[in-house]
């Protein structure tokens, strides 16, 4: 990831996910697990935008938790 955020940046950024997208966080991440099968942060990035008409910081967002998460082991 080019820019990574803070933590206190990324919970912010999630929490406002729902609201400014209408999908909750836990939707969002089974859209990029059940979505197509790339290995860069910047593809599933991009796939977000231009397929969902994310804004880059919500994708960027979703797709760092969905990292981290699949890291921990818990999604």
């Amino acid at each position: 990831m080019s820019q990574l955020f803070s933590e206190e940046t990324h919970r912010n950024m999630l929490s406002r996910i729902p609201q400014c997208t209408g999908r909750e966080i836990s939707e969002w991440l089974r859209t990029v697990d059940e979505g197509p099968a790339f290995f860069r942060f910047d593809e599933k990035v991009s796939w977000l935008r231009g397929e969902h008409n994310l804004a880059h910081g919500h994708a960027k967002a979703i797709v760092h938790e969905y990292d981290l998460r699949r890291a921990a082991r818990k999604f």
